[in-house]
């Protein structure tokens, strides 16, 4: 996949002007680096990752509980195959700084390693997802490997627990984004929190074809992971 392929399309289709088709790919070597450092401080590929021309935003059952969703880790399934991807948002790649940018990436790509875990233990059929963004935040979190079990790099570590400390926030981002996006009427897609989930059967889990290397370092995490977790507990 060209990951800055429905950028382009939604530039000749007129949908985004010259200057943020031009913002987007010049800042788009920030997820190139940060693709490569998470690579590097975890020792696994980051799986196939594009960006999105539009900006997602959630709204809960509240009419004032909503988030903008920078960045979704998604399984897609055609009729023989399976695989996971990450899709970035392009208000990200235009207006987010260098680490928050590295530490969005990094949060997907722990989401990314708990689904691997999960489908490889055929423990995923359905994945609920509440209509409350808070205890979305919560569940989140129960869910994923902490990161300093994952990543061997403390600069990266610092941007994820500064960005991350209970659910993103970064306000400067998000009025930015309202105010060169949303009233700008670019692409927005809004979706219910509650559509935000997986849904995945026992058939589709069979088309998805796990690395045998990915799995056994993925076990090595996870028992970092335990030992990390244990001395937060203690």
């Amino acid at each position: 996949m060209e990951p800055l392929q429905k950028v382009y399309e939604a530039f000749m289709g007129n949908l985004i002007p010259k200057n943020v088709f031009d913002l987007i790919n010049n800042r788009f070597s920030l997820v190139l680096e940060g693709i490569a450092r998470i690579e590097k401080a975890s020792g696994i590929r980051f799986p196939i990752a594009y960006v999105e021309p539009s900006l997602v935003v959630s709204s809960g059952t509240n009419s004032f509980d909503y988030g903008i969703l920078f960045a979704r880790t998604i399984p897609i399934f055609s009729n023989n195959s399976g695989q996971i991807i990450i899709q970035i948002s392009a208000p990200l790649v235009a207006f987010g700084l260098k680490g928050t940018i590295h530490a969005i990436l990094a949060h997907e790509f722990l989401h990314y390693l708990e689904l691997i875990s999960r489908i490889s233990k055929m423990n995923i059929i359905s994945d609920e997802v509440s209509g409350n963004l808070f205890e979305n935040i919560y569940s989140d979190y129960s869910r994923l490997l902490e990161p300093q079990s994952v990543f061997d790099d403390n600069t990266l570590l610092q941007h994820i627990t500064k960005r991350f400390p209970s659910g993103f926030r970064d306000y400067k981002l998000e009025n930015k984004v309202v105010a060169l996006w949303i009233e700008k009427n670019l692409p927005t897609s809004k979706i219910a929190l509650d559509s935000n989930n997986v849904k995945l059967t026992a058939k589709s889990l069979s088309k998805l074809k796990i690395n045998s290397i990915l799995l056994k370092r993925l076990e090595q995490i996870q028992i970092k992971n335990s030992r990390v977790r244990k001395k937060k507990i203690y």
